[in-house]
Order: C-alpha cells, then sequence, then structure tokens
C-alpha cells in the first residue's frame, strides 16, 4: 500500500462526504456520539453494496485498508 501525501485532509473529506451521501440516501443517521472508526467502516460497507467502490478482500479488511481506499475514493469526488 504507498502512503499518500495528504491522507489525513482526504480521509476527513471522505468522512464529510460520506455522511452526507449516507444520509441523503437515507441509509443512516449519525449521531454526534459515532466515532470515525464508525462511520468509515459503515461509509466503506455502504459504497462497496452501492458498488461505487471495489470490495477489499474480506481477510485485508482493516481500518488502515479502509482509511486508504475512503482517502482514494475521497480524492477523486468533487464538492458540489
Amino acid at each position: 500500500m504507498k502512503k499518500i501525501k495528504n491522507e489525513k485532509e482526504l480521509i476527513k473529506k471522505a468522512i464529510n462526504i460520506g455522511v452526507k451521501y449516507a444520509e441523503n440516501r437515507g441509509a443512516v443517521e449519525f449521531e454526534a456520539t459515532d466515532s470515525a472508526h464508525e462511520k468509515l467502516e459503515y461509509i466503506y460497507r455502504l459504497l462497496v453494496h452501492d458498488k461505487l467502490l471495489q470490495p477489499l478482500p474480506e481477510n485485508q479488511v482493516s481500518q488502515k485498508a479502509i482509511r486508504h481506499k475512503l482517502a482514494i475514493w475521497a480524492s477523486k469526488q468533487k464538492l458540489k
């Protein structure tokens, strides 16, 4: 896995975009007490379910891999 230069900012962007996507879709309402870990995992699973993201092999799913995958996804998204 290659390190992304501005991965922290991209993860924040992925959370913002992913939360808006999930709530607009009507799939979930996130609470203020939800951790970033929970949000990232839910966003990843939702995007895989909607076929917007290529799934990782189940034995390779980890927090680090999810963060990396969502950072790449966020870098390709355009803010509206």
